[in-house]
C-alpha cells in the first residue's frame, strides 16, 4: 500500500515538473521576445555571478517538486485513510468509520463505503439476534430426544465396537513381534492389518466425539469446553493445551454454534492430522471474538481438501450463522491452525 501511494506522489511531483517547465518557457519567450538574440540572452547574463539559466533550472526544479507535493500530500493522506478502512472491512471490522474531508469525489466514496459498513454491521447484529433467537425457540423436547439418542449410541460403540479394535490392534501387534522369529508367518500383511485397525480406532474416536451431547445443558462455553478437553487427555493420546477467557459474556446461539465447531475441529484432528498436541484459546478483544485451535500433526494442501471436507464446510457454516468468518492455514507436515474471528456487531441486553 506504501509502495503505491509512494508511486502516486511522484507521478504529482512529475507532473509539477513538466508544468513548472512549459511555463517557464512561455514567460521567458515573451520576455526575450524583443530580443535580438532571443532566449539566447539568458546564457549571457548573471545574478550573483551565477549564470540566469541556472537560477531559471534550479526554480523549474523547485517549484515543480513544491508544487507537486503540495497538491498529492493531502490527496495521499486521505488515501491512506481510504485505504486502511478498505483493508479493516475485509477484516470484518465493520464498526470502524472512515474519516470524511474535503467535498469532492473522493469525499463522496468514502461516505458510501461508511454507510456500507453501517449496512453491514446492521446485517450482521440482527444475523446475531436472530441465531440467538433461533437458539432460544428450538424445540426442547426434540432436543432431548436427540441428546439422549446420541448418549445411547455412544455407549453401544463405546462398549462393543471400539474395544474390539482396540483388542484387534493389541493382537495383530503382539503377532508381528512373534513373526519377527517366524520367518512364514506375512509381516507385510499384518501390519497391513495393525494400521486399518488402527485407522478404524481413530475413526471410531471422531464418531464417539461427534455423538456427544453438543448443547451445553446451562453450563458456560468455558465450563463446557473444560470438560470437553479434560475428557479427551485422559482418554485419548493427545496433550490440550488451552486458555479460554473467563466471563466473554457470549449469547447462548454464538456459545452453542462454537462448542459444536471445536468439537468438529478436534473430530478432524483425531480422524486425520494424527497429532499429540492441540492449543487451543478463545479471547474477546476490542471490536472481535477470536478462536484459535492449532494442532502439530500432519497438515495438508488447503487448496485440495477445502472444497471437498465435509468438516471444514461445517465449521465455515457454523461462523457465518453467527456473522463469522473462519481462516484454515495448513501444510503438508506442518500442522493446522483454524481461525475464527466473530465481530462484537450485537451483545445481548442485560435486561432481556
Amino acid at each position: 500500500m506504501k509502495k503505491r501511494l509512494s508511486s502516486f506522489l511522484w507521478q504529482f511531483v512529475k507532473h509539477g515538473l513538466v508544468h513548472s517547465l512549459l511555463v517557464t518557457i512561455l514567460v521567458i519567450l515573451m520576455v526575450t521576445n524583443e530580443e535580438n538574440r532571443g532566449f539566447l540572452v539568458l546564457f549571457d547574463r548573471q545574478l550573483f555571478g551565477v549564470p540566469l539559466l541556472l537560477w531559471i533550472l534550479a526554480l523549474i526544479i523547485g517549484s515543480g517538486f513544491i508544487s507537486g507535493f503540495l497538491q498529492a500530500e493531502p490527496l495521499k493522506r486521505r488515501m491512506e485513510s481510504l485505504l486502511h478502512g478498505a483493508a479493516l472491512y475485509e477484516r470484518g471490522t465493520f464498526s470502524h468509520r472512515i474519516r470524511i474531508e474535503g467535498e469532492d469525489e473522493l469525499t463522496e466514496l468514502v461516505t458510501r463505503m461508511n454507510s456500507m459498513a453501517e449496512h453491514v454491521e446492521e446485517q450482521v447484529a440482527s444475523l446475531q439476534r436472530l441465531s440467538t433467537r433461533n437458539a432460544n425457540m428450538q424445540d426442547t423436547v426434540k432436543r432431548a430426544a436427540v441428546t439422549e439418542e446420541r448418549q445411547r449410541l455412544a455407549r453401544e460403540l463405546h462398549d462393543a465396537v471400539s474395544q474390539q479394535l482396540f483388542a484387534i490392534s493389541m493382537m495383530t501387534a503382539a503377532i508381528k513381534e512373534g513373526a519377527e522369529l517366524n520367518q512364514e508367518i506375512n509381516l507385510t500383511q499384518l501390519k497391513s492389518v495393525e494400521k486399518m485397525a488402527n485407522l478404524a480406532q481413530s475413526e471410531m474416536r471422531s464418531l464417539l466425539l461427534h455423538l456427544r451431547p453438543t448443547q451445553l445443558k446451562g453450563r458456560s462455553l468455558q465450563e463446557g469446553l473444560n470438560q470437553l478437553f479434560l475428557e479427551m487427555e485422559e482418554k485419548q493420546d493427545l496433550q490440550i493445551v488451552y486458555e479460554i477467557e473467563p466471563n466473554l459474556n457470549l449469547p447462548q446461539g454464538f456459545e452453542d454454534q462454537l462448542f459444536r465447531m471445536v468439537q468438529e475441529a478436534f473430530s478432524n484432528i483425531l480422524r486425520h492430522a494424527e497429532a499429540t498436541k492441540v492449543e487451543c484459546t478463545l479471547k474477546a478483544g476490542k471490536s472481535e471474538w477470536k478462536l484459535s485451535i492449532i494442532d502439530n500433526g500432519n497438515g495438508f494442501d488447503p487448496a485440495q481438501i477445502s472444497q471437498g471436507s465435509y468438516g471444514l464446510q461445517t465449521m465455515k457454516e457454523r461462523m457465518i450463522e453467527i456473522g463469522g468468518l473462519l481462516q484454515v492455514k495448513s501444510a503438508k507436515g506442518k500442522g493446522t491452525q483454524i481461525e475464527a474471528k466473530v465481530p462484537l456487531a450485537w451483545r445481548e441486553k442485560k435486561d432481556d
